[in-house]
């Protein structure tokens, strides 16, 4: 029972903090702003706000834009049950691995854009259209950064990935360095940061995502923007997964804690490792959300033209890093 305990705590985790984490980056951005921000606890409000009002929709909306905030937030649950964000013992990470990982956003991706074009309205069409161009870019990019840790861990499960590489010995891999500075890049686009779309702006001739939720209200609104940070949430904590998997508990952490009675049998750094790696990945986040503000605070906005070069040049560094793993060894 303890996996499955382990297992539920980690997806509640994921649930309750992506809004913390989001409010985190704006709060951030406030203060690089000069300004004083909403706090973090804002996107909870938002939510809250949302889910108490009655949902509008178009008279000819299909039951395919109804369904579609309910299915993009279970792709996101489900995806947070393959992430391994405190510890490894995941038992349901063992049916899907890093490459099915992939094709559940791009499920939930698929449907938000569908739902766009269902009403007919030219801003929705527009946003998905972009989005789908941006997606149709970034997936293979984030796949090479994938390879390049599933070579040098000889696995595409991101349990194993964790364990070879926050667990293993310790080794220095010029090859991830390619792999993050690419995963940087898709993170942003794929979440709809700067400078791929500002999460920010209504500007209609310049957004993407924003402008393919226009038609949704109420607690459908609250789904989808509840989705996106969870979202956003499952990046860093993949980013976290591939580069500094370090402080992550194993597999037995969780037992040793648990097992009061065995206490003065086992090592206080596996009966302590569950707790410390939740202060790890609390951490982790706030130094991973005030780098996003910042990188954010720095940077303009692109050309949505742009777009391509700049996730053309992620899946070069991938593939840059991939190659370099398979010929140096390294």
């Amino acid at each position: 029972m303890l996996p499955i305990l382990s297992q539920f705590i980690q997806a509640l985790i994921v649930l309750a903090v992506a809004p913390i984490l989001l409010g985190w980056v704006n709060q951030c951005r406030a203060w690089l702003q000069n300004k004083r921000g909403a706090g973090l606890l804002q996107p909870y409000r938002n939510f809250s706000k949302l889910f108490i009002k009655d949902a509008v929709m178009a008279h000819n909306a299909s039951i395919l834009f109804r369904a579609t905030p309910y299915v993009l937030f279970g792709c996101m649950v489900l995806a947070a049950g393959i992430v391994p964000i405190l510890a490894t013992d995941l038992p349901f990470a063992k049916a899907a691995d890093v490459i099915a990982l992939v094709g559940i956003f791009a499920l939930g991706r698929v449907f938000l854009a569908l739902a766009a074009m269902d009403i007919g309205t030219a801003f929705g069409t527009l946003g998905a259209r972009r989005e789908m161009l941006i997606a149709f870019l970034a997936e293979p990019a984030l796949l090479m950064v994938f390879f390049t840790a599933s070579l040098i861990s000889q696995s595409t499960s991101l349990n194993t990935i964790v364990e070879v590489l926050g667990h293993g010995r310790l080794a220095i891999y010029p090859s991830l360095a390619f792999a993050a500075t690419a995963f940087v890049m898709v993170l942003l686009a794929e979440n709809a940061r700067i400078p791929i779309d500002n999460p920010a702006t209504h500007l209609e001739l310049t957004m993407v995502h924003e402008a393919m939720i226009l038609e949704y209200s109420a607690r459908h609104l609250a789904l989808i923007e509840w989705a996106s940070s969870i979202k956003l949430m499952l990046y860093v904590g993949i980013g976290i997964c591939l580069f500094v998997p370090w402080g992550i508990a194993g597999a037995d952490d969780l037992t040793a804690f648990v097992s009061v009675w065995k206490w003065g049998k086992m090592p206080l750094s596996q009966i302590f490792a569950y707790p410390v790696a939740l202060l790890w990945l609390a951490i982790k986040l706030m130094i991973a959300g005030a780098g996003l503000a910042i990188l954010e605070t720095l940077s303009a906005k692109m050309r949505i033209f742009r777009a391509p070069e700049f996730l053309g040049m992620a899946f070069l560094l991938a593939v840059l890093g991939m190659l370099v793993h398979s010929l140096l060894g390294s």
